[in-house]
């Protein structure tokens, strides 16, 4: 199978390339490389199966370019940055929904009808279930990066129903793990190498929150792009939560980060319960339907903060995404 990945250099989609490859598919990577890293592509790039494309999914041209032939979109491509996106209001819309409209309708122009979307469990704003389903009646949008994401899949879901398409969309906790470069743990890292004994935390440290390593969220992709009705046919739209079925409190991380690297910093905290405006102050999704096809996730949360805390110090020298 010829498949694109869109955001190919960075944190998943890289390792969705190399799985790919591992599989024996053949894979074209499309990224800009305004936060993908070249260096995560390392071994695909030997790999003759792997065709790299340096593109913007915002220039139709690039994205027609690199769309031919395809028979899967493996669509990795967005603005992750959910704590800034009220200072830049329009970079989740064009990042995430335009793009995504932008991809979808490269694909119906040249013929490829199947979709992967990473989506998230921020679509879910605040619930009033936990855990979470994905039949959960939708409340008011949280943040612009939500909100965005679910627009995307508004579209996804439209053109899977005029114009024949089949779409798996994902929606992700926080995927922890190796070539991790953003978020808690990479944060509370870079804060404890500069000052080892003071750590600056924001929100009052009880946000629960749920993780998934990399490879597992990997794993369940795969296995539901594999599944088939009972009559050999399959759904146009298939949604799936991607998380485990526990949480924990940022202090908690922070203990197990700190305990693996020794320090026992002074930690000061600001901003309440959330530490930002669309920062949800307890995430649990139900992963029951992912798990009725067999998945079950090999990282416990605690392991997979410990995976990411030693990749991270293990790279921290390493040129980070500007």
């Amino acid at each position: 199978m010829r498949v694109l990945v869109t955001g190919a250099a960075g944190f998943i989609g890289s390792h969705m390339v190399d799985r790919l490859l591992a599989a024996g598919h053949s894979v074209l990577g499309l990224d800009n490389f305004s936060t993908g890293q070249k260096r995560f592509l390392l071994a695909a790039l030997a790999n003759p199966n792997f065709v790299l494309h340096e593109a913007d999914l915002l220039d139709r041209r690039g994205l027609e370019r690199a769309m031919r032939g395809i028979e899967l979109v493996a669509h990795f491509a967005a603005n992750a940055d959910v704590r800034f996106g009220i200072d830049h209001p329009r970079k989740d819309l064009d990042q995430n929904t335009i793009a995504t409209w932008n991809v979808l309708e490269t694909m119906r122009e040249h013929g490829c009808r199947r979709i992967v979307f990473s989506s998230t469990g921020s679509i879910y704003g605040e619930p009033e279930i936990f855990p979470t389903p994905e039949t959960c009646p939708f409340p008011i949008q949280t943040s612009l990066y939500g909100a965005s994401k679910l627009a995307a899949e508004g579209l996804i879901q439209a053109y899977c129903e005029g114009f024949g398409m089949e779409a798996w969309i994902f929606r992700f906790v926080s995927i922890l793990g190796e070539r991790y470069w953003h978020g808690h743990v990479f944060d509370f890292y870079k804060q404890l190498a500069a000052h080892p004994d003071h750590l600056h935390v924001l929100g009052d440290g009880h946000q629960k929150k749920s993780y998934l390593y990399v490879q597992d969220c990997i794993d369940a992709i795969l296995l539901a792009l594999e599944q088939k009705g009972e009559n050999g046919s399959r759904k146009q739209v298939n949604i799936f939560n991607l998380g485990t079925d526990e949480y924990c409190e940022v202090n908690d991380s922070i203990n197990w980060i700190c305990e693996h690297l020794g320090l026992h910093p002074r930690i000061s905290y600001t901003g309440g319960e959330r530490g930002w405006i669309g920062d949800s102050p307890f995430i649990l999704l139900d992963c029951s339907r992912i798990r009725s096809l067999g998945w079950r996730p090999k990282l416990t949360i605690h392991d997979a903060v410990l995976a990411t805390i030693k990749y991270v110090s293990q790279h921290s020298t390493e040129e980070q995404p500007r």
